[in-house]
């Protein structure tokens, strides 16, 4: 027979309305009751059910996980990596992750997530570049919302960002410290923030370190950041005909792509091109040699996600502002390592 909340009552010596507000941790509680009921809990191996605890708290205990279709399907492993950092952290709060994918042309008044209609979710993280018109459609329902790896140009929003700046000087300063002058940046979707922030880390490290900042060492006219568009970009700078002996690429699968394209041109890896990526996914241990990278925090950035996420959902407050999550350079054999 189920364990229910009487018998928890009955063995902690309280009522049926203490183990409600210890279950929804509400503060009217003393500490002593609380340790008593929670005991009493776990002697008896009692499960509340979810839509009891619903009905208690007027929640649903959901929280929306949103991307765009086309960032799921080029780009799994990255924004896989940032749900299951949020998965794990919504486990200690006892909540559930809805993952649902929406289109990147997503126009105000166009089809919403499910979730959202049936207002099944206390919040929503939006992962990736996403159309504003969804995130204030969200907001105008009321919804606490928080945006991992992308911020719009107003800071009425909750931001958990990659330093994607600091990341590019440590990359930078490791290739100057081997001995590279001439050092290469390949980019696509530069309008995403974090794209356009490591174009930007690149520019200010060369000036930090008093090299010239030269415009034909940089491709970055690719709509996307996959492997083919790393191939291309390569191509783009190879048939300019400028001298360049290292290359920064704005995410490891444009590096792998980078990679493939020097080798089919003639040039060795590292010893002639040093090549850097950003993220650090596993396929950059599939290439030979393996990928020096940028590592990025992925399960950190969902769980910091997360757990602000829950902070809005506890207090009734929105918290604005950007948080930088650090990240740091993985030594390889693509640069001699």
């Amino acid at each position: 027979m189920a364990v229910t909340i009487k018998d928890v009552a009955k063995r902690a010596g309280v009522s049926l309305s203490t183990v409600s507000l210890v279950l929804n941790n509400k503060q009217n509680v003393s500490e002593e009751t609380r340790l008593k009921v929670n005991q009493a809990i776990e002697d008896l191996k009692f499960h509340p059910r979810r839509h009891a605890r619903g009905l208690a708290s007027k929640r649903s205990g959901n929280i929306g996980f949103i991307l765009t279709d086309d960032h799921f399907s080029r780009a799994e492993p990255f924004y896989t990596k940032i749900f299951l950092g949020t998965e794990f952290e919504a486990r200690k709060f006892d909540y559930y992750i809805l993952l649902t994918t929406v289109s990147k042309t997503f126009k105000s008044g166009g089809p919403v997530p499910r979730f959202l209609l049936e207002a099944n979710v206390d919040g929503v993280i939006f992962a990736g570049k996403v159309a504003l018109g969804l995130v204030e459609h969200v907001q105008k329902l009321g919804i606490p919302c928080v945006l991992v790896d992308y911020a719009f140009k107003n800071d009425g929003l909750s931001c958990i960002l990659i330093d994607n700046v600091q990341g590019i000087r440590q990359a930078i300063t490791h290739l100057i410290k081997k001995g590279h002058r001439k050092i290469a940046f390949i980019g696509g979707e530069i309008n995403h923030p974090s794209i356009n922030d490591r174009l930007l880390g690149y520019k200010e490290a060369l000036k930090e370190n008093h090299i010239y900042v030269d415009e034909a060492l940089i491709s970055t006219d690719e709509l996307y950041t996959g492997r083919n568009d790393g191939f291309r970009a390569t191509e783009r700078l190879l048939e300019r005909g400028v001298e360049f002996t290292a290359l920064l690429a704005s995410n490891d699968t444009m590096a792998i792509g980078a990679i493939q394209c020097l080798r089919q041109n003639g040039l060795d890896v590292p010893a002639q091109v040093a090549v850097v990526g950003f993220d650090d996914i596993e396929a950059g241990l599939h290439v030979e040699p393996h990928l020096t990278t940028v590592r990025v925090e992925k399960e950190e950035l969902g769980a910091v996600a997360l757990r602000r996420l829950m902070e809005m959902i506890e207090t009734g407050r929105v918290i604005y502002g950007r948080t930088l999550i650090p990240v740091r350079l993985i030594l390889r054999g693509s640069t001699n390592d």
